[in-house]
């Protein structure tokens, strides 16, 4: 029996529409930056929780990069309200997966710093898994 594979090289980037969580103005504009260089679209920026909530309830976006902690208000309410509209998204930490709560560590990460190929790597695992 053949197993499937995926490589991510094969998962195209362009024109996917992406919600950016983060209250860090150069993180966020570096996310920006990165995803435009990736030929993503960038849906929003949301620096405040009460943003990021209302966003994640009805803005049309593919996927979401949440940072964990925005403005000291943890982000799970927003990634379990990406979770009921079967949005999938990523946490953007410095802290790894052990600073996650334990509901949320099967969620990639995008580990802060982190580099174009980075960011390219989890959008992609997203899309797979959406698939």
């Amino acid at each position: 029996m053949l197993e499937a594979r995926f490589d991510l090289n094969d998962v195209k980037l362009t024109g996917l529409r992406v919600l950016v969580v983060e209250d860090e103005p150069i993180v966020a504009m570096l996310i920006e930056d990165t995803l435009g260089e990736l030929g993503c679209i960038v849906a929003d920026i949301a620096a405040r929780f009460e943003d990021a909530m209302r966003m994640a309830a009805s803005l049309d976006f593919d996927v979401a990069v949440l940072d964990v902690n925005l403005g000291g208000q943890q982000t799970y309410p927003v990634a379990e309200r990406l979770s009921e509209r079967k949005i999938p998204f990523a946490f953007a930490t410095g802290y790894g997966a052990s600073g996650l709560s334990p509901e949320f560590r099967h969620v990639p990460i995008l580990a802060k710093p982190f580099q174009l190929s980075d960011l390219a790597g989890v959008l992609q695992k997203l899309l797979l898994r959406s698939s």
